[in-house]
């Protein structure tokens, strides 16, 4: 796919969906799904639930004083996001597959950042137990855009050993 011509429109819009989708459904969730309220929607292997979590990861960090979250929890993360950003618009030789990882990393950044400044907390909701073959934490879709974003980089520069230009 070539996509130098409309590089940067590209880049944008992914970074924008990946937001929205992000936060489209965590309005949803707040607005319909009690706090701690469990919903099953493949029986006991995939649950959804309205959490907040007040660190990162898993909640990481959610005990720190308010102004070391600031500072880990927003601060860095942002000018982490704003360095990948620079980088994804400067380098033009980076490969569809690197773009479309960084995009989604950034979309994703961007909707847990944005909600731990607007509502000071992330709303997790999604949760899924395989019967111990395969668990995780609650999560987000901002995650599964961060998770997917950095498959797409490993992708990119373990398997087609494509540079990201670091």
């Amino acid at each position: 796919m070539n996509i130098k011509k409309y590089r940067i429109p590209f880049i944008f819009l992914l970074i924008f969906l990946n937001i929205s989708c992000d936060q489209v459904s965590k309005v949803l969730v707040r607005n319909n799904i009690e706090k701690n309220a469990n919903i099953e929607l493949i029986g006991e292997y995939f649950i959804m639930t309205n959490v907040y979590n007040y660190g990162a990861f898993l909640g990481a960090g959610s005990d720190m004083s308010p102004t070391l979250k600031y500072i880990f929890l927003l601060i860095l993360p942002s000018i982490v996001l704003i360095l990948v950003l620079r980088h994804l618009l400067i380098k033009k030789d980076l490969s569809v597959t690197a773009i479309i990882g960084l995009a989604f990393l950034l979309g994703g950044g961007i909707g847990n950042i944005y909600d731990r400044f607007m509502y000071k907390q992330v709303t997790d909701f999604f949760h899924i137990d395989l019967g111990g073959v395969f668990k995780t934490g609650i999560f987000n879709m901002a995650d599964v855009s961060v998770m997917v974003g950095i498959g797409f980089v490993l992708y990119s520069t373990l398997i087609k050993k494509q540079s990201l230009g670091l």
